[in-house]
């Protein structure tokens, strides 16, 4: 009557809608993303407290769920017992050694090097030394600034004991927060069912897969350095560890830091780590991934790249570590939009 049409009007507001929430999602994405670490960290328990489940005759979760919670603690608490004294100990170690080995490069180059090379290093640290003696108090106020930094993230830390609550109690009420969902949709709720199934089934792939990978990083970095006479082995496998569950970026930034301490800490034979990491590079990324990864997860290198540099440019370091399992969920949802259409077509003809 208003000469307005109805079929523009309804997608306008369709559109309206999906804008606003969108941004509501922006303006609260901190409060999700620790939502979605929890859920993370309820998929890799998953299996554990299912396994403990099926032995158990309660009628309830809860019981194989506090077992679950009981023995990681457990495991944690000994780890960090005994791993984390040693690793503590090679951090003070490093650090005390440090400085010696800077007085030393700034030393006359000794008879063994080669002339130039000696030079060529005493003046590099030379330079580096200059610089430092005259940006003293530019330096002075970016330490001050990144100790404000710490404190003011330091409330952060309040999340290590929300994380596990919220996993806590994702894992025990899942169940009944799907199936509330599922029975909140008119239509298409078993088409909704598979779809959730399949995400279901894709998560606990890519945790595991994930974990083994950072377990494998951690127990290989750990003995093959110390077999090569690294004396910060384990120190160097512990940065390591959390840093490969970071795409990309994160196993790059532990093979610098590796190579870095290698160098300045004056380790005989830094070429041999150099041709380590390579190898144990090729080895993952070829051998182990592939086979830990299913079909559903594996994504091509270049979407990877293309995902871990626009996930960084919207999220930082979160969207960095969540860019590859959301790649995988819209690669999902796309086959599946695909099969559908593909069913809708042999049915019309049909």
């Amino acid at each position: 009557m208003l000469g307005i049409d109805t079929n523009a009007a309804r997608y306008t507001w369709t559109a309206a809608v999906v804008l606003l929430m969108f941004g509501v999602i922006y303006l609260i994405r901190e409060a999700l993303f620790i939502f979605v670490i929890a859920l993370l960290f309820a998929y890799l328990l998953y299996p554990l407290m299912d396994l403990i489940d099926r032995h158990l005759t309660a009628k309830t979760r809860t019981p194989a769920l506090a077992i679950t919670f009981l023995l990681v603690l457990g495991i944690l608490s000994v780890l960090g017992t005994y791993v984390g004294s040693a690793v503590a100990q090679q951090a003070g170690n490093l650090t005390r050694q440090l400085p010696g080995v800077l007085n030393k490069l700034q030393q006359s180059p000794s008879p063994q090097e080669p002339g130039a090379v000696g030079s060529l290093k005493t003046e590099v640290m030379s330079t580096i030394s200059s610089q430092l003696r005259e940006h003293t108090a530019q330096i002075a106020g970016y330490i001050s600034e990144i100790g404000l930094r710490v404190l003011a993230a330091s409330r952060n830390l309040i999340y290590v004991v929300i994380v596990p609550i919220l996993s806590f109690l994702i894992l025990k009420d899942g169940r009944k927060i799907l199936n509330s969902l599922l029975d909140a949709l008119d239509t298409g709720r078993e088409a909704a069912k598979d779809i959730l199934a399949d995400v279901h089934e894709l998560l606990l792939v890519y945790m595991r897969a994930l974990l083994v990978l950072c377990c494998a990083t951690f127990f290989c970095y750990s003995i093959i350095l110390s077999a090569m006479g690294e004396p910060y082995a384990l120190l160097l496998a512990s940065i390591a560890f959390p840093l490969e569950f970071i795409p990309l970026i994160g196993p790059l930034a532990a093979a610098l830091i590796i190579i870095g301490v290698s160098l300045f800490s004056g380790y005989a034979h830094p070429l041999w780590i150099v041709i380590f990491l390579g190898v144990y590079r090729v080895f993952q990324d070829y051998v182990l991934s592939p086979n830990l990864m299913s079909r559903g997860v594996e994504l091509h290198p270049l979407l990877v790249i293309f995902g871990i540099i626009a996930g960084g440019d919207l999220g930082g370091i979160p969207g960095i570590f969540l860019s590859v399992p959301v790649l995988a969920l819209i690669r999902l949802f796309y086959h599946r939009l695909k099969k559908g259409q593909a069913a809708r077509r042999v049915r019309a003809i049909a």
